[in-house]
C-alpha cells in the first residue's frame, strides 16, 4: 500500500505516501521488489531493489529479520533532477501468517531523516 513515513526534522512533507508494490523472495534471506508511491514530496517515485535480510529472530508464529534493501529509485526532484539514483536503506522485517510489515530508515542529509513503514500481505 506504499508507506506511511514520519520525518525527524519536522518540515511541510507528505506523511501518507500511498502506493503498490511486489515482492518475490526466492528464499526468505533474497527477495526482489518493485513498487510506484507518491513520495514525501507529493511526486510520484519508481523503485527496484534487492532486499537482503540475513539476521532472523523466530518468536514462534512471528518471524522477524534485518537487512538492507539495495536499489535504485527516481521522482524526487530535489535529488538527481527527479531521475534515478542509487539507494541503500536498513529495513527491519515482521512477518505473522500472511500480514507483514517493513520498518525502513531514509536517511537524507539535506531534507532529514525519515522513518517508515509499509504494510504487507502475501498472497502466494
Amino acid at each position: 500500500p506504499g508507506f506511511l513515513s514520519y520525518h525527524l526534522n519536522g518540515g511541510d512533507y507528505r506523511q501518507d505516501n500511498w502506493g503498490f508494490g511486489v515482492g518475490v523472495f526466492v528464499v526468505p534471506e533474497h527477495g526482489f521488489i518493485a513498487g510506484t508511491y507518491l513520495n514525501s514530496d507529493d511526486e510520484r517515485s519508481r523503485y527496484a531493489a534487492y532486499h537482503w535480510r540475513p539476521l532472523h529472530w523466530d518468536y514462534g508464529a512471528l518471524d522477524v529479520r534485518a537487512g538492507l534493501v539495495v536499489g535504485v529509485i527516481d521522482g524526487y526532484s530535489n535529488t538527481n533532477n527527479g531521475h534515478w539514483f542509487p539507494m541503500a536503506l536498513p529495513t527491519l522485517t515482521t512477518e505473522y501468517g500472511r500480514f507483514g510489515a517493513n520498518f525502513t530508515i531514509a536517511p537524507n542529509p539535506h531534507h532529514g531523516t525519515a522513518i517508515a513503514l509499509q504494510l504487507r500481505l502475501r498472497v502466494w
